[in-house]
């Protein structure tokens, strides 16, 4: 895993993805095979080697179009193909707020 300050080193254990934040509203995308960003883990381009990693992180970077930060993230691969988030820090970003924000009137 690495984040954008650390792109020299690029070291994966298991299946990853490249995620970053949308940049008109915040929203966590992920980098899609097709190229593009998705706001659904779903649709993400898994990546197992470090090659690989390397290569979608710096195509997502490169690509400085609407999204923000992107950097390697952990995922784990359940058995039927569902991906979900693979460390807390992910599973927090991926599922949005966790705390209710004042309502204005």
């Amino acid at each position: 895993m690495t984040s954008p300050l650390e792109q020299k080193k690029i070291k994966i254990t298991g299946p990853s993805v490249v995620t970053a934040n949308r940049t008109w509203d915040g929203i966590v995308v992920y980098r899609t095979p097709e190229q593009g960003w998705s706001a659904k883990l779903a649709d993400a381009a898994i990546v197992r080697t470090s090659d690989d990693a390397r290569a979608l992180l710096a195509e997502s970077v490169a690509d400085d179009v609407g999204a923000i930060g992107a950097y390697i993230a952990p995922v784990e691969v359940r058995d039927g193909g569902a991906i979900e988030p693979g460390n807390l820090r992910e599973q927090i970003r991926s599922a949005g707020l966790t705390i209710g924000l004042p309502v204005q009137a």
